[in-house]
């Protein structure tokens, strides 16, 4: 039986990802190193192939690194149960679970600001006044942004994106906000 391998190209082709991600599965070990020509080119066998392609299942799944690994891990185990495999994929539904309730409430609170705003040709936003509560005037910026590309944090600063998590977290400081002026304002 001959083994046929595959330069990079061919087997991000064959496996429907794209080259740089096979580097990047290897670089965080994923995918073992691949074998190497004289010439210092990476080959891949169907073996990897598979691999690759169990990778891309899981991710489109959006299970993470670590649980594909953990995946990867049952499935090369000839010794594994189902039941352990049912387990890795339950805590991710329930974490998918977790966090459509979270994509919920964010969207209700978000829903609220946006029927706030009159959207007119006036300066005055009811979006802004929400999202700068308890910040006077004065501190507004001075500047317009400027984000630098690739997201790389500069001299110690956030460079703008925040993860979901923050992201929902303030959705739910805006949420408790409003139902306390709701009872503020309840005779």
């Amino acid at each position: 039986m001959t083994l046929t391998l595959m330069n990079i190209g061919d087997a991000a082709t064959a496996a429907g990802v794209s080259a740089k991600m096979i580097r990047h599965y290897e670089q965080i070990g994923l995918l073992p190193a691949a074998e190497r020509s004289e010439s210092g080119y990476r080959l891949y066998g169907e073996r990897d192939v598979s691999v690759l392609r169990f990778i891309r299942q899981s991710r489109r799944l959006g299970f993470s690194v670590p649980q594909i690994a953990e995946l990867m891990g049952l499935w090369g185990d000839s010794k594994r149960t189902s039941r352990e495999v049912k387990a890795v994929a339950q805590r991710h539904l329930a974490d998918l679970e977790d966090k459509r309730r979270e994509i919920g409430q964010m969207m209700d609170g978000l829903s609220v600001l946006v029927k706030a705003c009159h959207g007119n040709e006036l300066p005055h936003c009811a979006i802004l006044d929400k999202l700068s509560l308890h910040s006077p005037a004065q501190h507004q910026p001075a500047h317009k942004p400027q984000l630098r590309k690739g997201g790389a944090p500069s001299q110690g600063h956030h460079s703008g994106g925040s993860s979901p998590i923050d992201l929902m977290a303030w959705m739910r400081g805006v949420q408790v906000h409003q139902a306390d002026q709701a009872r503020e304002t309840t005779p």
